[in-house]
């Protein structure tokens, strides 16, 4: 799957394929997808940077010199009239929500919790993650199984 086109109604997990617990998430990630209901690509790769400027996301970690996303970003229906973007704890949630039961309703409790709360606690977590789990050299490349899972 190298196109957007070819999503089928899946959600669009952009991360920081540099960053350790971004890398880890995606690896915690892939085999609760039972429903299949997500693909991964990389902040970094040219496919989607084209999405992220019609989005209007950027604004990397200060001092990068890139202009990568700074969060973690869902898109949902991509390229697509409807096409929405989700960030920091929104997309988290998100995320929750596409998997089977319990984290549909992790979900639903962490929502109750306001999101200018939540979001508070995702940058923090977001400001020391290079420093709690490091800054890979390179994305790691995904297994043969796994690789039709990313773009």
């Amino acid at each position: 799957m190298n196109d957007l086109n070819e999503l089928g109604g899946r959600v669009l997990v952009i991360f920081d394929g540099h960053c350790g617990l971004c890398n880890r998430s995606v690896r915690w990630l892939l085999p609760r997808d039972q429903g299949d209901r997500m693909r991964f690509v990389a902040s970094e790769s040219p496919k989607v940077a084209g999405l992220l400027a019609r989005l209007g996301i950027g604004g990397g970690d200060s001092g990068s010199g890139t202009n990568l996303p700074s969060s973690i970003v869902v898109v949902r229906n991509a390229g697509g009239a409807n096409e929405q973007a989700l960030v920091r704890s929104e997309a988290v949630l998100a995320l929750l929500g596409e998997l089977p039961r319990p984290w549909p309703g992790v979900a639903a409790v962490a929502r109750w919790i306001p999101r200018v709360v939540r979001d508070v606690v995702y940058r923090l977590i977001a400001r020391w993650r290079f420093r709690i789990w490091g800054r890979l050299e390179s994305c790691p490349l995904p297994t043969v199984e796994e690789r039709g899972r990313f773009l």
